[in-house]
């Protein structure tokens, strides 16, 4: 029977497309950078992209659905032959994925000079066939237990064709519904898929070190009932953002989001960065969620994009570069252990984080807060360019 290993090494062509986290997670970490790199002379006036879409409202969809779209779509390719047995998708079928990837980010910014209609198919053609191809892989491998994940990638994309028609038809899309359940349903990917990767690392980490005080196993009756509390809070914050219930219910949320992370034992992996950079990106979920929640009561103080930039940036920037670099450093056949490089971009990103955050609460400094957060972020993923590109254009496997 053939094997994952001797499919991958029976491809011929270019390295790039052996498995699905190499062309992906590089097209995701390059975009995150140069989409940034775009973004701060166009926040500032300085340039203009033939977009349809206003500033803010491109700035937001590139990330969201096109920077997270990419890691989506590396993480699951890699993810889930390991899941169902089956055999991984390389080759020119990867190729065209990637491509279709690339040219949903030509179509947005070209959006100009096409009808609104034809930029959204481009742009919805990637995730679209990413679909069929999981859903194909799932029902192959009769591995029902992830059929979750499937949904919250299909409801992903419901809210990338919901963003388009609103970029279409109202001023600031940036602000809508779309963003919202998009946002969404990357935080509950966060919540259902870091749950069980977190603990679970964490404790490999801690038993290779002879460690006896090891994490709660994940996916106990504690964790459902916070996965529970928070898809209550993310359904009225899409709905009704600015409400007070919605705030109570997100402070809810994030209160007990932080006891289940209290629960893996984090405060021991401060030896490797490897490790509790995942604990780190996770705390920005709670964080995030407490944020909005006190942006609702009080949205004098902290303003809702602020608040919601420590989701987007925070929860979802850190959480995907930890899972960036794990990955591509065990899928490459390379030792588990962050280097200072590694340490480096990560702390970049946490301070990013930071500054934005600090520039909800000082709006008389908030352009020069906006230029520290945009340099930390290009830093950071420019740095995982330079230092992951080569281990992901080499041919190096492991396991």
């Amino acid at each position: 029977m053939t094997t994952s290993a001797e499919r991958i090494r029976a491809w011929s062509g270019p390295v790039i497309l052996a498995y699905g986290f190499r062309p992906f997670f590089l097209g995701a970490g390059l975009w995150a950078a140069c989409a940034m790199v775009v973004w701060i002379p166009l926040l500032s006036g300085l340039f203009d992209l033939p977009t349809r879409f206003d500033a803010v409202t491109w700035h937001a969809h590139e990330f969201l659905f096109g920077y997270l779209g990419a890691v989506i779509a590396g993480f699951l390719l890699t993810a889930v032959p390991n899941w169902t047995g089956r055999l991984p998708v390389v080759g020119w079928q990867l190729g065209t994925l990637f491509a279709l990837w690339i040219a949903g980010r030509m179509a947005v910014a070209i959006s100009l000079y096409l009808a609104p209609w034809s930029v959204a198919l481009v742009d919805l053609s990637m995730p679209l066939a990413l679909i069929a191809c999981l859903t194909r892989e799932i029902v192959a491998g009769k591995n029902w237990r992830n059929l979750v994940v499937l949904g919250m990638l299909i409801v992903f994309t419901f809210a990338n064709a919901v963003y388009h028609w609103q970029a279409a038809t109202i001023d600031f899309a940036a602000d809508s519904s779309g963003l919202r359940i998009g946002l969404g349903a990357g935080i509950m990917m966060i919540a259902v898929i870091g749950g069980r990767i977190v603990p679970s690392f964490t404790r490999n980490w801690l038993v290779k070190r002879g460690g006896t005080r090891l994490p709660i196993p994940p996916m106990q009756p504690f964790d459902r009932l916070a996965l529970l509390i928070l898809l209550g809070a993310i359904l009225l914050w899409v709905v009704v953002p600015d409400g007070i219930i919605t705030g109570s219910i997100l402070i809810a949320a994030g209160v007990v989001h932080l006891a289940r992370l209290a629960r893996w034992s984090g405060f021991r992996t401060l030896a490797e960065p490897l490790v509790w950079v995942l604990h780190a990106g996770y705390a920005f979920l709670p964080i995030g969620a407490l944020a909005l929640g006190f942006s609702a009561f009080w949205p004098a103080l902290l303003v809702q994009s602020a608040a919601q930039h420590v989701w987007m940036a925070g929860a979802i920037g850190l959480m995907t570069l930890a899972v960036m670099t794990r990955a591509t450093l065990g899928h490459t056949g390379r030792d588990l252990k962050a280097g200072a490089g590694t340490l480096t971009i990560y702390l970049c990103l946490i301070g990013a984080v930071l500054a934005r955050l600090i520039a909800g609460f000082s709006p008389g400094f908030a352009g020069p807060l906006y230029t520290v957060s945009g340099l930390c972020w290009i830093f950071a993923f420019g740095g995982f360019g330079i230092l992951y590109g080569p281990m992901l254009l080499q041919s190096r496997i492991g396991g």
